[in-house]
């Protein structure tokens, strides 16, 4: 690496280990190497500055607020060496997003949100793209997350959504879970059914099933799966750092990727059936026979009716109100 692509090739523990980031910065960004040689880059805040805590927990970056010099400090330390290159054009957009913060706070914040979104990279992210059936039922998860969103708030609705982390059910709610299928409209009226636990009972817990038909569309109707993502994106961006650190993982964990190019396909997303999962609701569940196992089958939705839920039900449950209903 060049010094202008590696900016800490002239610093060194015990010696300078410390340059500023631009001399005519509004913001006091440093360029430094820790007590073992690691590159970093700080930020200096000024008395008065609410930290923000806690700071998310990263593969191969150590993020912290430290006493440097008689102040406190953001500091952002790489543990991987050999994503030095990476970690230096990571350091310049901290730094370009925070020069263009109103003020010191704005410029902390935006220096964590910024780190968030970058650390993904860091951890090797998947490239391939996803699927056409992976997109559509990531767009009808990222529907319910936004009505999470709507009804419970930013956090709490990215706390729910457990279906990126590999859980059985796709949202997980106080005394509800909630599994999301997305269909094409015009196909036959059946959702596919991935395991076994899917639809089984959870002691102390009331179970949906939600099904949205997603379908493509000609532009200009309907957005891409990345104007999906932006959507909730936007959203996450100008929320506390703790839920921002949750969206970013459970997206990155879905497989998608904003570097990934999904523009020559829109989805539209219509009105959804809700059905609660109880007693007779056709599925299969545990325990199964010996040796049999990973049961992956179809639900005709026609036979479903009788447990179809009145609007607004889902909604009373997950809020904690009454949420009762009758066929």
């Amino acid at each position: 690496m060049t010094e202008a692509r590696d900016p800490w090739q002239t610093l060194a523990p015990g010696s300078v280990d410390a340059r500023r980031v631009d001399p005519d910065g509004r913001y006091d960004f440093f360029w430094v190497v820790s007590g073992r040689a690691e590159p970093g880059v700080l930020l200096r805040i000024p008395p008065g500055v609410a930290e923000t805590t806690p700071l998310p927990k990263m593969r191969n970056l150590d993020i912290g607020f430290q006493d440097i010099g008689g102040s406190r400090a953001l500091v952002l330390i790489l543990k991987d060496l050999e994503q030095r290159e990476l970690f230096a054009s990571l350091c310049l957009d901290i730094v370009r997003a925070a020069e263009a913060a109103s003020d010191d706070a704005d410029a902390l914040q935006r220096a964590i949100r910024r780190t968030m979104r970058w650390h993904h990279l860091l951890r090797g992210g998947r490239n391939d793209l996803l699927s056409l059936e992976e997109q559509r039922g990531l767009v009808g998860e990222l529907r319910f997350l936004r009505r999470l969103v709507d009804l419970l708030g930013l956090y709490p609705a990215i706390e729910a959504w457990k279906g990126p982390l590999g859980s059985a059910k796709d949202f997980e709610l106080n005394g509800c879970l909630v599994e999301v299928k997305a269909r094409r409209g015009a196909a036959r009226p059946s959702v596919q059914i991935s395991s076994e636990d899917q639809l089984s009972d959870v002691d102390g817990f009331r179970l949906f099933l939600v099904v949205s038909p997603v379908d493509a569309a000609i532009k200009p109707s309907g957005l891409t799966l990345t104007d999906h993502v932006l959507e909730l994106e936007r959203l996450y961006a100008a929320a506390e750092p703790d839920a921002y650190r949750l969206w970013e993982l459970a997206i990155t964990d879905t497989g998608f990727d904003f570097d990934d190019d999904y523009s020559d396909r829109r989805w539209t997303v219509g009105k959804s059936q809700e059905f609660e999962v109880q007693g007779e609701f056709p599925r299969v569940t545990a325990p199964l026979k010996p040796g049999v196992s990973s049961v992956r089958y179809s639900i005709a939705l026609d036979v479903c009716a009788p447990f179809t839920v009145e609007p607004g039900v889902l909604d009373n449950v997950i809020l904690g109100g009454v949420g009762e209903w009758t066929n």
